[in-house]
């Protein structure tokens, strides 16, 4: 089956598109290195011809709040155009556990205009709202910093390893499209501060982790449920000790 992953060439659509490959699949990495612009539609449509299956996980290259807005607004109508026009029976795009309840986040806002544009178009589709990757956690340490202080607020989250994301994706691609959202998350909740406070220490890091619960989350204000996935999520296998040695061990 040719499957084509835009934005192949990141953090989760190598890794999507490193499965892929192992599986048999004929798969194609969509991305600037390859030669396609999901912004200006250059290259687009010649890469999905014979597509079954798009994988859409494209990102911008800055994640203020204009700049994600205009890029999924953009990326989607195109990619969602090639989609159509190449009879593309599948589109299973990646988005965000919790994004109708972080409104204060311009990212969060562009990946719910991204989902309405996909259930709009005429395209058979599977959502995949991901919790937050373990990945981001050096982002969310920048982001809580100031000295030789984090300020982190004290709630839940369910943070999964970007590999368990991009097998469910995958996975998902090589099933009937639900038309509807789906969610993956880590197999274990933490509190943010505690997830913080072990990656640190880890890393031999030395900066002191504050529980706050004042604290903001990119700006927004974070509660235990709102980067929690819901009642019936798929889960990652992968424990945030074993990503963790893994990671200190590169």
């Amino acid at each position: 089956m040719k499957i084509v992953v835009t934005g192949g060439a990141g953090v989760v659509g190598s890794k999507v598109v490193e499965i892929l490959a192992r599986q048999g699949h004929q798969v194609t990495s969509a991305s600037q290195r390859t030669g396609v612009d999901v912004i200006t539609g250059e290259g687009l449509e010649e890469a999905l011809v014979g597509a079954e299956v798009v994988i859409d996980v494209v990102n911008p290259s800055t994640y203020d709040d204009e700049t994600s807005l205009r890029f999924f607004e953009t990326s989607s109508r195109n990619i969602l155009a090639a989609a159509a026009s190449n009879d593309v029976r599948h589109y299973v795009a990646l988005s965000i556990v919790g994004s109708e309840r972080l409104p204060e986040i311009g990212y969060f806002r562009a990946k719910l205009l991204q989902e309405a544009l996909i259930k709009a178009s005429s395209v058979p589709y599977t959502i995949v709202r991901s919790t937050q990757f373990f990945e981001f956690l050096d982002a969310v340490v920048a982001d809580g910093a100031n000295g030789d202080e984090v300020r982190l607020p004290p709630a839940r989250v369910q943070f999964i390893a970007a590999h368990d994301a991009a097998a469910a994706l995958a996975d998902i691609a090589d099933r009937a499209p639900a038309n509807d959202t789906l969610e993956v998350a880590g197999p274990d909740p933490f509190r943010l501060d505690e997830l913080a406070r072990q990656y640190l220490a880890a890393r031999g890091d030395a900066r002191r982790v504050t529980a706050d619960p004042e604290a903001r989350y990119f700006g927004a204000r974070l509660d235990d449920q709102t980067l929690i996935a819901g009642a019936v999520p798929r889960f990652g296998h992968t424990e945030f000790d074993s990503w963790l040695r893994e990671r200190t061990a590169q």
